[in-house]
């Protein structure tokens, strides 16, 4: 059926065509074009782009593609704007019977003697959809962070995102666990996005252009999760000059080059931790130091332009991670995984009004576990592999109607297999075909109204699964300092993601399937943005989200030899809800902004979490120990000088949820066993709180010069400037009268250094 329906869409888009170039015939002229940075030329993302005179504007899409429509022939000003860089404006001639391309570079804002330019034009205002946040790759750079700046750790500063623990970097948004957030990479989907045992994520933020987080209610063209999307696009490459950087830190180091060629672009990123020599001090003195550890990335892009009209794309990322772990004697543990992808992409501009991206992409995860006892090797092979191909097309009729299409196919092959001394023991291969199919209308009837309506059809082959998704959106603007938004969407998900706590290379990835249904749920937000004063913003956004037919593997199984694949799971359903606050200082010397989170998320699952009081027991909702009830950040970035800047950010979130052990009692000479057997005595699921969460960085950044030869960055941070001992969990002695308690702490007062050079 898939390869059926792809068929079948190429087809439409085919016969489209001829439509599409017969309706552009009878429309106005438009102006259109990239949006550029003046020193890389690599493209800007979401710029707004508007005719003075009129106020007809347009945001430059994934591709920095704009596109104004319906203008009369006439003499106005265009205006640009993007937060960074300096307002363009340019007087332009619209003449009759031609449409105008005009490509805009942008200057990034810079000072002039101790000041900063500050535009307060309203054309410079960011405008943002309604649930999307996006963070800038100098701010993840400038950002305190432990040992080395990560994109993962950022985007946790943001309301609605949360953090498990100093220790992981995964995205708990909105009240879902990370496998309900789709992450692309240029298009290609990356299955575990993280190192170190989920310490950082895959992302090398010198590689990386653009990252924007759809935290709910996401249009129609994304798919495949229950609650969130997070899209990154690495760089381009420099388009105008070769250059390159090396960072040297303590636990990784980072080299960078890109440039220009005589057809278009490249860049390419590299990765690796450098803790060898530390591990080796550690090794002598303490024990259980891995004898082996290291972890890699290598990002690669290179650009074609193959005409004005048609540009074409490579991108590549391989990541990995390996360790080996000495136990005992005679025990040890080794694991090696990460993550492959590649993506190609052809950008096809059909005319003025008619915009298109086709990409192939493949990507594959890998988790090989290898535990030795005795000589005696226990190893799993754990493999995903997806190949997809997607089209999109962009259809601007006019300037009230926006048309976009496009689909999403492939196959998806899941493989387990695990060895005990050299024998198979058990094997499992999952392969499904996928396909998808999206319909979306842009319709601003007024000058102060938008809506967005869509639909996504979803196919999934195991199981024989097709499901709709209606989406809408709708945003008002009573002013230029106004926008007040509602969104309402329904969202499938065929995956689920069966993940160990301690180790994230153990995580294995499992699907619907005859007498597993995906699992779907409904969201509405409601939020409004606004411009209290220029060079700042305010926004509120309150969601709510239901999730039913939640799967996973069931615990209570012991083991799942002989039973049928649907029987080894659980069924649940599970609700989120809250309100976010985002108040945020844009421009001039001090730059920041302030979060804050008041949010409630609620799992329940059959024979769970029973109220034993009750006669006739039923199961109750219970909070996941990533629910956070209040949190707050703070981050500042001041510019002491011109040379030095200070960075900060201050953290406070509610005490993870936990399940209080209560009692331990024995069974001695039992007529069922012939062992003793000791059994735990635990109260309400999770109804218990660790002490609440907060923690202080700072960062210090120096600008100088290498001796003539290129720009350098020392940059020293302190985390966790206060020392605060937050609890990591509890753990409790019970061989002691009374029981020992002892709390096992995050991170202590850390000091790094790194040093940067840009060439």
């Amino acid at each position: 059926m898939p390869n059926i329906l792809l068929k079948r869409l190429l087809t439409l888009l085919i016969l489209l065509t001829p439509l599409i170039h017969s309706l552009e015939s009878h429309a106005q002229q438009s102006v259109s074009g990239f949006v550029r940075d003046v020193n890389s030329g690599e493209t800007l993302i979401s710029a707004n782009v508007a005719i003075r005179e009129n106020l007809k504007g347009a945001s430059t899409n994934n591709a920095g593609f704009y596109v104004i429509t319906n203008l009369e022939p006439g003499t106005y000003t265009i205006v640009c704007s993007y937060i960074g860089f300096d307002l363009y404006e340019k007087r332009i001639e619209i003449v009759e019977g031609e449409n105008l391309r005009l490509d805009i570079e942008l200057n990034p804002a810079n000072f002039v003697g101790e000041e900063i330019i500050v535009q307060a034009d309203a054309e410079q205002e960011e405008a943002k959809d309604i649930g999307v946040a996006q963070i800038s790759t100098a701010l993840i750079k400038e950002l305190p962070s432990v040992f080395e700046a990560d994109v993962f750790r950022s985007i946790q500063l943001l309301p609605g995102v949360k953090a498990a623990s100093d220790f992981s970097s995964g995205l708990y948004i909105r009240g879902g666990s990370p496998d309900q957030t789709l992450i692309l990479l240029d298009r290609t989907t990356v299955y575990n996005p993280s190192h170190f045992f989920g310490f950082f994520s895959t992302f090398n933020p010198d590689a990386v252009k653009d990252v924007r987080l759809y935290k709910g209610g996401y249009p129609a063209p994304y798919g495949g999760r229950l609650g969130s999307v997070l899209d990154i696009y690495n760089k381009d490459g420099n388009r105008k000059k070769r250059e390159g950087s090396l960072t040297v830190g303590m636990l990784t180091s980072r080299l960078s080059v890109e440039g220009p060629y005589s057809k278009g672009s490249y860049a390419f990123a590299f990765r690796r931790s450098t803790l060898e020599p530390l591990l080796s001090a550690l090794r002598s003195s303490t024990d259980g130091v891995p004898d082996r550890f290291y972890f890699l990335d290598i990002n690669g892009k290179i650009n074609f332009d193959a005409s004005e009209n048609d540009k074409l794309s490579l991108s590549f990322y391989s990541g990995e991670d390996n360790v080996g772990i000495p136990f005992a004697d005679d025990a040890s543990f080794d694991l090696n995984y990460g993550n492959q992808t590649l993506s190609g992409t052809w950008t096809h501009i059909f005319s003025d009004k008619v915009f298109s991206n086709f990409t192939a992409t493949a990507s594959r995860y890998f988790s090989v576990p290898l535990l030795e006892i005795a000589s005696t090797p226990i190893e799993r092979d754990n493999n995903v592999w997806d190949f997809s191909i997607k089209g999109d097309v962009e259809y601007l009729l006019n300037d009230k109607h926006l048309f976009s299409t496009g689909f999403w196919a492939g196959n998806l092959t899941l493989k387990l297999v695990d060895f005990f001394d050299g024998q198979q023991t058990f094997t499992s291969r999952i392969q499904s075909q996928y396909g998808s199919f999206y319909l979306q209308d842009t319709w601003k009837p007024a000058d102060k109204w938008e809506f967005i309506l869509g639909t996504r059809l979803n196919y999934f082959s195991e199981g024989d699964y097709l499901r709709v998704e209606p989406r809408a959106s709708a945003e008002f603007r009573p002013n230029n300092k106004i926008r007040l938004q509602a969104a309402y969407g329904r969202y499938n998900q065929f995956l689920t993601l069966v993940t160990n706590e301690a180790f994230s290379g153990f995580d294995i990835w499992l699907t619907s399937d005859d007498g597993v249904p995906p699992a779907y749920g409904d969201q509405f937000v409601l939020g409004a943005k606004t411009v209290p004063f220029s060079g700042y913003g305010f926004d509120v956004e309150v969601y709510y989200r239901s999730m039913k037919d939640l799967f996973d593997l069931d615990p209570f199984i012991q083991d799942a030899a002989g039973l049928d694949y649907a029987d080894v799971f659980r069924f649940g359903e599970g609700n989120a809800y809250g309100a976010e606050f985002f108040f945020e200082k844009r421009a001039g010397r001090l730059t920041g902004f302030l979060g804050y989170t008041l949010a409630y998320t609620w799992r329940k699952y059959p024979g769970f979490n029973l109220d034993l009081e009750d006669p006739t027991p039923s199961a109750r909702f219970y909070p996941p120990k990533y629910d956070r009830r209040n949190d707050i950040n703070l981050v500042g970035s001041y510019r002491l000088s011109r040379t030095w800047k200070f960075t900060a950010s201050f953290n406070y979130a509610t005490g993870q949820a936990y399940t209080l052990p209560q009692s331990r009692y024995q069974t001695i000479d039992s007529p069922f066993t012939d062992t003793e057997q000791d059994v735990l005595v635990v109260g309400r699921v999770n109804a218990s709180r660790l002490p609440s969460y907060h923690r202080l960085d700072i960062a210090f950044q120096k600008d100088a010069t290498f001796f003539g030869f290129g720009q350098t960055q020392w940059q020293l941070q302190i985390i966790n400037v206060y020392s605060r001992r937050n609890v990591w969990f509890l753990n409790y002695d019970f061989e002691e009268n009374p029981i020992d308690v002892n709390e096992v702490n995050l991170l202590p007062i850390l000091p790094t250094v790194s040093y940067t050079l840009n060439f």
